[in-house]
């Protein structure tokens, strides 16, 4: 990835022309992707795909969601845009990753790429972004939006007209196997500060604590990654597959979703493995119901959402009981929540508000965060943070990074699973829980 070598600043803001076309029905978005670093957010099949860097924007510390809202703002505010679709995920969009915890030394990202190619209820569309490289450049842009508007209508009626722009698909690199191992915390020392952290919550104001591990392995340069979104995407439809600077992964979890004006969240808390048969899966999903402990954890989780969006919507609603939510490998209890914005806050402004929730930190928050920092012998980097897109209008959809790995440039490839422990959590249960939680990535690259 390259960032563009002139760009047009305004007051200290990347100023960007931004046009979206309509295409011929784009069925599959990865072949045109970057083979090492691609960049994705899709589920069921749609979504958008980004090609290319035109605008990085990096943050870090306490504040790094905020100072990435307000700066996405600003981005916006310089942008010239012309949208001939209008459909969530056209227009000027960024794709973002965040750091779990304030202390992390990952760096959190704003991605604007080149081309973002989408796909939504049947329609499909190519955004070309560019830098204005100088203010005359943004004058005569902004003196013919006209004309621009009439070409893009032009491109709405003919969608073909649009297609030379589209990038060549590139053909998948060659097959390869990955073994992940054991990395930072072995079975027994999980097992054991799972037990730590169980001590401390019986003598503590301590509810909920989530621990994590992690898998370790290296990608050979010459692999391709579009190998494993691909088997990501088709195992794991209902969830969020996505590549975002090097982090990939299917969530299950929606931290928080906006669209004109509507914000949604799926809350997940409370695991059980599938039965291998009709009989045993169906006592499996029962016992979920039935647990004390899981239902426990499930309302701190759903809590901790609902206090943190009341402030920007008067009538949000949750689910009285919580659903049981079939995964292949897995089943979660899940709440759906909904409501109408109030006060016109942004998708990165309400990831802010949210960020973390119960269901990846624990309650209450801060000491539960602080126990983290104290059992987990790693920096979780981007694991259990804000992953997604925001667009031009402060819409977007931001899940939990999840069912996740991290790639470097050097091909190292580590991933997480974590548990939610509480007073009666049992230390061998929830450490099977989090190998199960590893098979997606393990299969996808194994």
């Amino acid at each position: 990835m390259t960032a563009p070598s002139t760009t047009r600043r305004v007051t200290g803001v990347t100023a960007l022309a931004v046009e979206t076309t309509p295409l011929d029905d784009v069925r599959h978005l990865v072949p045109f992707l970057d083979s090492r670093r691609p960049l994705m957010w899709i589920r069921k099949g749609e979504g958008i795909a980004g090609i290319g860097e035109v605008l990085r924007l990096e943050f870090r510390g306490p504040q790094r969601i905020r100072e990435a809202s307000e700066a996405w703002r600003r981005t916006v505010r310089a942008a010239q845009v012309t949208d001939g679709v209008r459909t969530p995920g056209t227009g000027l969009v960024a794709f973002g990753t965040f750091a779990f915890d304030d202390e992390s030394s990952a760096t959190s990202v704003l991605i604007v790429p080149e081309i973002v190619l989408g796909r939504r209820g049947g329609r499909s569309w190519i955004t070309r972004i560019r830098p204005l490289d100088n203010a005359d450049d943004a004058n005569d842009d902004a003196a013919s939006d006209d004309s621009r508007g009439a070409a893009s209508s032009s491109h709405a009626g003919h969608p073909t007209l649009a297609n030379s722009y589209l990038p060549r698909p590139v053909a998948f690199g060659d097959e390869y196997r990955l073994s992940l191992l054991p990395a930072g915390l072995d079975e027994g020392g999980y097992r054991s500060a799972v037990a730590t952290a169980v001590s401390k919550i019986r003598e503590h104001d301590l509810s909920k604590v989530v621990l994590a591990r992690e898998l370790s392995a290296h990608l050979p340069l010459e692999s391709d990654v579009r190998r494993a979104l691909v088997e990501l995407a088709l195992g794991y439809p209902d969830c969020w597959t996505f590549a975002v600077d090097g982090l990939v992964g299917s969530s299950p979890e929606t931290l928080v979703r906006v669209h004109h004006g509507t914000v949604t969240a799926r809350v997940l808390a409370g695991t059980r493995s599938r039965g291998r048969d009709a009989a045993s899966d169906n006592e499996s999903a029962a016992a979920l119901t039935a647990s004390v402990k899981d239902q426990d954890e499930h309302r701190f989780a759903v809590s901790s959402v609902l206090d943190a969006l009341r402030p920007h919507s008067a009538d949000l609603a949750a689910s009285d009981l919580p659903f049981t939510l079939k995964l292949p490998n897995l089943w979660h209890l899940a709440t759906d929540i909904a409501g109408t914005l109030s006060d016109g806050a942004s998708s990165l402004d309400l990831a802010d508000a949210l960020h973390p929730t119960a269901a990846v930190a624990g309650t209450p928050t801060r000491e539960a965060v602080a126990l983290i920092r104290e059992l987990e012998p790693f920096d979780r980097g981007r694991y259990a943070g804000p992953v997604g897109w925001v667009g031009g209008d402060g819409d977007g959809e931001w899940a939990i990074a999840l069912r996740c790995a991290q790639l470097t440039d050097t091909g190292d490839l580590t991933a997480y699973a974590g548990a939610g422990i509480v007073a009666d959590s049992d230390p061998a249960t929830e450490y099977a829980e989090t190998t199960m939680k590893f098979r997606p990535i393990v299969e996808a690259f194994g």
